[in-house]
């Protein structure tokens, strides 16, 4: 089978040929049809610290993946059939864990991620457990439910606080954090605010989240919009999705007292904080890690099927050997989504 891999200690992937994975008793076969290009494969690709630490080589990446299962282990107990229609939590845990013993199976210290430290979905077969597989309804495209991962961190966070006629500041126009505009909207805030310092971001959000409120904050200065808003005291609620300790600050800064802000954005290494801004506002902090297994997944799915339209954050739809692409606008900047179709080569 054709597959990206990182052969090596070096920048970038490779197109190789690799043998089709032999999926254990208790995992199915799926042939793969969309994935998408994350955040983390950018980190891959850079080869950066984390990488470093986190990825052994050789190493088949991509976790973002939609496709049809062609095969079920012998062991598998739920009615998961060939032909199925599917995506796949990407987190693969540890069910004797404490944390997955008590059902909180998002919290198991022992994970493993598919397309880092197990092979991945860059490929036209990946093999994932049973227990992790996500079957599609009829009306989620493949394209979208490549794209379900990062859609379910986007839940995940909105759900850490009631969003229902509230002020959300939403910090980081990535992928994530338009989807999780667009979800504080479906799930009844009175204002939401898109901040960010990528032009091209802020008008894709518009498109995906219509009455969002974006603000360039090189540009504009927030005060001024909350002014503008009608917003007297501050947001009751603040996403913090881009890892930016300037962002971080401006949620502290403009919270109201006793607000709720949820972290997802990860910081590219230590940086201050003013505990002190944090204890006196009283506020209260979540940490944010991938998908609450499997509420989200419900929850993202039944958003889908009550109007929420992902299809225009998807920018670029690629062949995946034209793979270099896509990555270069990622890296860029310049892209919502990148969707590689497996089904066919350029």
């Amino acid at each position: 089978m054709k597959a990206l891999a990182k052969t090596g200690p070096v920048e970038g992937l490779e197109l190789i040929d690799a043998p089709i994975p032999t999926p254990g008793p208790e995992d199915v076969l799926i042939r793969v049809k969309r994935t998408a290009v994350c955040g983390t494969d950018i980190h891959i690709w850079n080869w950066d610290e984390w990488s470093q630490k986190n990825v052994p080589t050789p190493m088949i990446t991509g976790h973002e993946f939609s496709g049809e299962i062609v095969a079920v282990g012998a062991e598998v107990d739920r009615p998961l059939k060939i032909g199925a229609r599917v995506s796949a939590e990407g987190h693969v845990i540890d069910l004797n864990s404490e944390a997955a013993r008590a059902g909180h199976f998002h919290l198991d210290p022992h994970t493993r991620g598919i397309g880092v430290n197990r092979q991945g979905a860059f490929a036209e077969f990946v093999v994932a457990p049973a227990f992790n597989v996500i079957e599609l309804p009829d009306d989620v495209p493949y394209e979208i439910g490549a794209i379900l991962d990062p859609f379910g961190n986007a839940v995940h966070t909105a759900q850490q606080f009631d969003l229902l006629g509230e002020d959300v500041l939403v910090t980081g126009a990535g992928p994530i954090g338009v989807m999780a505009a667009a979800v504080a909207r479906h799930a009844g805030a009175r204002t939401v605010v898109l901040t960010d310092i990528n032009d091209y971001r802020l008008e894709l959000a518009q498109k995906v989240a219509p009455g969002v409120r974006t603000v360039n904050t090189t540009r504009e200065d927030l005060r001024d919009v909350m002014k503008e808003l009608g917003l007297k005291v501050g947001f009751d609620v603040a996403l913090e999705m881009s890892g930016s300790p300037i962002a971080f600050r401006q949620c502290v800064d403009t919270l109201i007292m006793g607000g709720g802000l949820a972290l997802l954005g990860i910081p590219s290494k230590p940086t201050e904080t003013d505990w002190g801004a944090i204890i006196l506002k009283a506020l209260t902090i979540k940490g944010v890690y991938g998908r609450e297994m499997f509420t989200t997944w419900r929850k993202m799915l039944g958003l889908l099927n009550a109007g929420l339209d992902l299809q225009p954050l998807i920018t670029h739809r690629l062949a995946y050997d034209q793979f270099q692409t896509g990555f270069e606008a990622m890296k860029s900047g310049r892209s919502g989504k990148v969707v590689l179709n497996w089904d066919k080569a350029a």
